[in-house]
């Protein structure tokens, strides 16, 4: 098994540990698109939802029936069932998942969190693009300004 680290910003105010194999003589990386919540309204009764994406990309021996495993950190709160953008001292409460209907939460696969799993779809080559859906939850009064998460994306082939 093979893991490689990455990183996710999750920015507001603006724009399974399961091993997993598959790749033979292979390369993968991942890159990301930081979700960007906009502005957040703390008089809304509705969440602020938002989305971007991780790309795995795969060169040499890939197998058919591999698969990738993907995690996500918990960022700078130590808790993915938790996580907080920060400004400043300042805290706002977000998270993020691994279906649009958000109701698993993305993690490491401990602690009640999910992974997603990717499926391997070439010989030489493989390339796939995975939504991560983020939402701040409502009710929350935050000192204006912009928020941010520094989070690392962990592929594990």
């Amino acid at each position: 098994m093979k893991a490689a680290g990455f990183v996710l910003a999750a920015l507001a105010g603006m724009g399974l540990a399961t091993p997993a194999w598959g790749c033979t003589l292979c390369s993968c990386s991942a890159s990301t698109t930081g979700i960007g919540f906009g502005g957040y309204d703390p008089t809304s009764p509705a969440p602020k939802d938002a989305a971007g994406s991780v790309t795995l990309s795969c060169t040499g021996l890939v197998s058919l029936a591999g698969t990738i495993d993907i995690a996500i950190s918990p960022g700078s709160s130590g808790d993915a069932l938790a996580r907080q953008m920060t400004q400043g001292g300042a805290r706002l409460n977000y998270n993020l998942y691994t279906n649009a209907s958000r109701t698993t939460v993305w993690g490491t696969g401990s602690s009640g969190t999910g992974t997603v799993t990717a499926s391997l779809n070439g010989l030489l080559s493989f390339s796939q693009t995975v939504s991560v859906y983020g939402r701040i939850a409502a009710g929350q009064w935050p000192q204006a300004g912009a928020y941010a998460d520094s989070l690392i994306v962990t592929i594990s082939y």
